[in-house]
């Protein structure tokens, strides 16, 4: 076979330390066998051709990106180079791009070919037509690779090894593998030497240790003989050791040890933690916590909305940028960016918790699940005038129906009433009084309250999420959400649990009609009733309403029942008389209700 010419330059060995290369001429690109598509397949990845396939493989195999170039296009002449400012290049997926003047390019003695270790040139990759290919496999420095990578929005699967560190001590086997592989699957001759530019070596990271500053850090002894298998497994050289001092050699491909607490770090995770003895704690230290930690209070509320059929979702904090363009008020601005993204699509920290709760719904919808009842503990994250700003958020949503169909009765729609009793429920939970206030120029909500502690913190809000929200996720019914702030939530936790014998008297139940302006809540009226009657009110509820043209258009009525009982005697008619009037007479002089059928 004909011996081929390819002259290599590595004009940046700062972003390309190590270079290497071989030219297999009479290739026969095409199908690749079934066990390497089945192989592929199984990791999720598509066969393109035998050429590109087995680069894929020994990718994979061996953590070594591979590129495989058209030998008619690569000529006689590689240079790798940066500096190609504001030249246009057209990349595998035919976008053309405009290069920057950090990008490292793999050229020809014409133009560029690849950005080196991110993705291919359109020109010059392996097609049916190609019959002789240059087989690059190269170290590339990461900060090079991850700059163009994030400046181009380009994640690919060699990218991602190269921004996190490869080896450069196998570039060369990792060629020879890939080599003879082709050679397997499509036939071809070597038609060179091995091209190996390697300028300056990169030496293996020396460390010194001691033995009794690793136990210490530890907080056990681990045998000296345990941690030399330890370290010795993970291809780390002990070079030198006395009695309690030693020094190692981490290999270079080993980019996450650096330092000794690296060290301390790899060996504890292969002697494993629960090797480690149990140590008791002083019984003082215990009992100075009086209150539940953050997480114990968590797992109460957990624990209570699961039992009412809620289930658990746990969400990206990472979100899309542009699910906040159809939203002005949602303040685009205040979104912390993120600088070094994997993917478009995850590009901002969430400032609220609607779009992360919504993709969960409508990933659920689409499964063909109706009714769904689901809550989710997250962080939300904004920047206001130069500061960031984190909190932490409970995050509540229903959809569909809060009955199901059955023989016993008809399906039953979720109504604003049901988010608004697992609000109760919730705030009961966690011993916290609350008030609520009509939401001024709701946004995020159709309609809602916003909920406020007694000391006026605001605590959240519950509602209707707004239109705009369920046209931009296609929902075809209202959803229900709580938007609580988990912060404020722990910071007022103080719940008073008494417990006394149930009474032996029986209760005795009341009703009242009362015709109300519209503008008065149900909980003016029941904390009403509980300032004029603190004794023997038991419990109230509102079994009906009506609002219609026979009571007036601003008016409505609500038939409220009563519960009565004295835990000392039997409850006469009399004091019942007695406390009905006073709670009639309060309705009327305090809230200027009329009392129907009085």
């Amino acid at each position: 076979h004909t011996q081929a010419k390819i002259n290599v330059t590595v004009q940046n060995s700062e972003a390309c330390p190590r270079y290497s290369g071989l030219v297999i001429q009479n290739v026969q690109v095409g199908e690749s066998p079934n066990w390497l598509k089945n192989r592929l397949k199984s990791i999720g990845l598509k066969s393109t051709n035998n050429i590109v396939d087995i680069t894929n493989f020994v990718l994979h195999e061996m953590g070594q990106p591979l590129h495989a170039f058209d030998l008619k296009v690569v000529g006689e002449q590689i240079v790798v180079k940066n500096g190609l400012e504001n030249v246009k290049f057209t990349t595998l997926d035919e976008k053309e791009r405009t290069l920057l003047s950090s990008d490292l390019m793999i050229c020809n003695a014409e133009k560029p070919m690849c950005i080196a270790g991110v993705f291919g040139g359109s020109e010059s990759g392996v097609t049916e037509k190609t019959n002789s290919i240059f087989l690059e496999s190269a170290y590339f420095n990461p900060n090079f690779i991850r700059k163009s990578s994030q400046k181009h929005g380009l994640k690919t699967d060699a990218s991602f090894r190269y921004e996190r560190g490869t080896d450069p001590n196998i570039t060369v086997y990792a060629l020879k593998r890939a080599a003879l592989l082709i050679q397997e699957v499509a036939g071809g001759e070597i038609a060179s030497e091995i091209i190996d530019i390697y300028p300056n070596p990169i030496l293996n990271t020396t460390i010194q240790l001691q033995y009794s500053r690793l136990n210490k850090l530890i907080g056990a002894e681990i045998e000296k003989n345990t941690i030399k298998t330890i370290l010795e497994n993970l291809d780390i050289i002990i070079q030198s050791e006395n009695e309690d001092v030693f020094i190692v050699e981490v290999p270079p491909y080993r980019v996450d040890v650096t330092r000794e607490s690296d060290i301390l770090e790899e060996i504890i995770r292969i002697y494993g933690f629960n090797n480690f003895e149990e140590r008791s704690i002083q019984a003082g230290f215990i009992a100075s916590f009086t209150k539940p930690s953050k997480f114990e209070i968590k797992e109460k509320i957990a624990e209570l909305l699961t039992s009412k059929g809620f289930s658990e979702i746990v969400t990206n904090s990472i979100t899309n940028s542009n699910y906040f363009d159809k939203h002005q008020f949602l303040h685009k601005d205040r979104l912390v960016k993120i600088l070094n993204y994997n993917s478009e699509d995850l590009d901002v920290l969430r400032t609220n918790m609607i779009f992360s709760s919504l993709e969960v719904l409508k990933s659920n919808i689409n499964r063909r699940q109706k009714n769904l009842k689901m809550f989710d503990f997250g962080k939300v994250y904004s920047i206001k005038e130069g500061n960031y700003i984190e909190k932490e958020k409970l995050s509540i949503v229903l959809y569909g129906n809060q009955k199901h169909e059955s023989w016993l009765g008809k399906e039953q729609k979720l109504a604003f009433v049901h988010a608004y009793s697992i609000l109760t429920m919730i705030l009961e939970r966690l011993g916290i009084n609350f008030t609520t206030t009509p939401m001024e120029e709701p946004k995020k909500f159709a309609y809602g309250l916003k909920i406020l502690s007694l000391k006026g913190e605001t605590i959240g809000r519950v509602g209707v999420l707004a239109n705009g929200f369920l046209e931009q996720f296609t929902l075809e019914e209202d959803v229900y959400m709580l938007d609580l702030n988990w912060d404020v939530l722990v910071t007022n936790y103080n719940p008073k649990i008494t417990f006394q014998e149930l009474s032996k008297f029986p209760m005795v139940r009341r009703d009242l009609s009362l015709v109300l302006d519209k503008s008065i809540s149900f909980d003016q009226v029941k904390d009403l009733a509980y300032n004029t009657e603190r004794k023997l009110l038991l419990g109230m509820n509102v079994f009906d309403t009506y609002v219609g043209a026979n009571i007036g258009e601003d008016k409505k009525s609500y038939s409220v029942s009563f519960d009565l009982q004295d835990s000392q005697k039997t409850l006469d008619d009399k004091t019942i008389e007695k406390t009905m009037n006073r709670l009639m007479k309060a309705y009327e002089e305090e809230l200027g209700a009329v009392i129907r059928g009085k």
